[in-house]
């Protein structure tokens, strides 16, 4: 496994986001567009920001990436693990090398959203040491984008 920092028109980059794409329609019912397309490419790349992908045999099978949010934190954005390859701990490479990268550029605080109904990715950032900034005891539908930070 080996990992590639890239550009968001590196082709490698297409299956993340056309499985992004499926996993937001399909579970808010609405085109992923806006999302996807709601920042410039410029801000996932250095010197604020990094986009990487965890390649297996020269092909993606994970990835993610962070824009800078303020000067002391950096946003992660875009964690993904190819359908094909999921249950295998990838995500949580995937954030540890965000982390890494961020606390490199200088970034003191990770900050992150995830929707209400991904329940997978509420797991990965409690297991992965987030502390959350909302209710858990709440039924996430009712909260909307769930908030989590940590320290680096």
């Amino acid at each position: 496994m080996t990992v590639a920092r890239v550009t968001v028109d590196d082709p490698r980059v297409e299956p993340l986001l056309a499985e992004l794409a499926y996993e937001y329609s399909t579970r808010y019912g609405r085109s992923a567009d806006r999302e996807l397309n709601r920042y410039p490419a410029e801000e996932f790349a250095p010197p604020h920001g990094e986009l990487l992908l965890l390649l297996a045999g020269g092909e993606p099978v994970a990835g993610g990436a962070y824009r800078r949010y303020d000067e002391r934190t950096a946003e992660l954005k875009r964690i993904w693990t190819h359908s094909g390859h999921r249950r295998r701990g990838l995500a949580r490479r995937v954030v540890a090398e965000l982390e890494r990268s961020a606390a490199e550029r200088g970034y003191r605080r990770v900050y992150l959203t995830t929707g209400p109904r991904q329940p997978e990715a509420r797991g990965l950032y409690l297991a992965t040491g987030y502390t959350p900034l909302f209710d858990i005891s709440a039924d996430p539908e009712t909260i909307g984008p769930l908030p989590f930070e940590k320290a680096l």
